[in-house]
């Protein structure tokens, strides 16, 4: 059936696709750490910036139009914050999707050629047998199919309302800024 060369490729090939996958994972919590420090980097200075303004406030109705000016930049800068996030996870997470994929794909391929090979090399009168077989292995080929394409569907509804939910938020934020100064 499978001579050692061939386990010895494919061990090979899966040697690689780890630390592919690994490298890429690296590369994710990279991305990851960059943005929250920036964020972090930012959100001190604004800090110490606000910290400064609410020291020289003269009143409590300047301290009141100054905290409600706060509001609709920390909203703004938390949906970009949560959309920055969601892009780096989201393309981490296509990236192993793409490469498990392709590793079943492989993986499937190798197996339908063990089972024609097997067909091939049956005895007379296992034809019955050997079809069922090869219909039950189908069956559960299109069943897995389903299921990746209701999960990329469900992925992309998904990715559609965070998108939806964050401009809402951002427009919110915004049309309450307008308001007050109007």
């Amino acid at each position: 059936m499978l001579t050692a060369e061939q386990i010895l490729a494919a061990q090979k090939a899966n040697v690689e696709t780890l630390f592919g996958l690994t490298t890429r994972a690296f590369e994710g919590v990279e991305k990851l750490v960059e943005l929250n420090v920036t964020a972090s980097r930012a959100a001190l200075a604004e800090a110490a910036e606000t910290t400064q303004t609410i020291l020289s406030v003269k009143d409590a109705q300047e301290l009141l139009a100054l905290q409600a000016a706060l509001f609709q930049p920390l909203a703004e800068k938390t949906a970009a914050y949560s959309r920055h996030l969601y892009d780096i996870t989201s393309a981490t997470g296509a990236e192993f999707s793409k490469a498990v994929e392709g590793q079943f794909a492989d993986a499937q391929k190798k197996f339908l050629a063990v089972v024609d090979n097997a067909a091939k090399n049956a005895p007379a009168g296992s034809e019955t047998a050997v079809a069922v077989f090869k219909s039950a292995v189908a069956a559960g080929n299109n069943a897995l199919e389903s299921v990746q394409k209701a999960v990329k569907q469900a992925t992309d509804v998904a990715e559609a309302n965070f998108n939806a939910v964050a401009n809402t938020a951002v427009n919110a934020a915004k049309t309450g800024k307008a308001k007050r100064a109007a």
